[in-house]
């Protein structure tokens, strides 16, 4: 049978749920995430949802992603594009399925004149950081067999607080700081005015984004799945950490500010707060090898990692 590369059509749903599901086994959807996350994802486009069909069955897909709306200050991103997820039923691997929808995908974006594809650090639906080194690693040398080149590794890690305490360091550690003037307690709306610009000029519009959709649900319905704290030096806000139930993250603490234990005591007091909330485990997709030391001392562990594959377009575009 000859295998036909084309663009979505909307009666391919429960097939390409079906096909997502069975390639990428660690990180299935269902019908309502697909539908919220990519077919109402303000820069979705059919044609960049590309599927191999082969006598009216899907056999793999690629979902790339280009802007076609601004986020926020970062605006069209116009040298760059995404693929998301990818995948091929695992009957018709390494017959030259993947190689063609990845063709035809490269093949858009050069056509649009992008210069680098990221796997998939893509904001804000992506859904996995990069392909994971562990449970998809023919997909790494796959991509890699390509000319794909390993961008950096995020890891992914979780901690178990059934039982968990508060450390007596830590307890030292805050009030250290409450004695160097500098206090962690829960956001209040007076905070606001200067907390979102802290947090755009200090992580990014990203960042901002989250902290966002996060305080729409704290001051509104919703509160009792959050934890929202800061630390202030007298009104001066300093760092910040949030929480949507068991999902930890994004915080962060000034850089100017940061060596004198702030983000220590900002972790374990928000993962103390989801304790006291009833949640068994804190979790988080995305964090560096640097980071990972501070969050192993309040009981992470790693339990993914990731590859963020670039390839660069260069040569496709002149």
């Amino acid at each position: 049978m000859s295998i036909a590369i084309r663009a979505y059509h909307g009666a391919d749903e429960t097939a390409l749920i079906d096909l997502w599901n069975r390639s990428m086994t660690h990180d299935p959807i269902d019908a309502a995430a697909f539908r919220t996350r990519v077919l109402l994802d303000a820069n979705f486009r059919a044609d960049g949802l590309i599927v191999a069909e082969e006598d009216g069955a899907l056999m793999g897909f690629v979902l790339a992603i280009m802007r076609q709306v601004p986020l926020f200050l970062q605006g069209l991103e116009p040298e760059r594009g995404w693929i998301t997820a990818f995948g091929v039923h695992p009957d018709r691997r390494r017959q030259g399925i993947g190689q063609q929808l990845f063709a035809a995908a490269l093949t858009r974006f050069a056509a649009a004149r992008r210069q680098q594809v990221e796997i998939a650090p893509y904001t804000p639906n992506y859904f996995i950081p990069g392909v994971d080194m562990d449970n998809y690693a023919p997909a790494v040398a796959f991509l890699e067999k390509l000319g794909w080149q390993v961008a950096s590794t995020p890891i992914s890690m979780r901690a178990e607080l059934t039982g968990n305490q508060m450390q007596p360091e830590v307890v030292e550690l805050e009030a250290s700081l409450v004695n160097n003037g500098i206090e962690i307690r829960p956001v209040a709306a007076a905070d606001l005015p200067a907390l979102l610009p802290f947090i755009a000029e200090s992580f990014g519009w990203d960042w901002y984004r989250f902290a966002q959709e996060y305080l729409l649900a704290l001051f509104g319905p919703g509160a009792d799945d959050i934890c929202f704290l800061v630390a202030v030096q007298g009104e001066r806000i300093v760092g910040y950490c949030q929480q949507r139930r068991e999902r930890f993250g994004p915080f962060g603490v000034d850089p100017a500010w940061r060596g004198r234990g702030i983000g220590r005591v900002l972790l374990a007091r928000c993962l103390a707060a989801m304790r006291a909330k009833g949640f068994h485990c804190a979790w988080f997709l995305w964090t560096g090898r640097d980071a990972a030391r501070l969050y192993e001392r309040e009981g992470f562990r790693v339990v993914r990692r990731f590859a963020v594959m670039r390839y660069t377009l260069d040569d496709m575009t002149r």
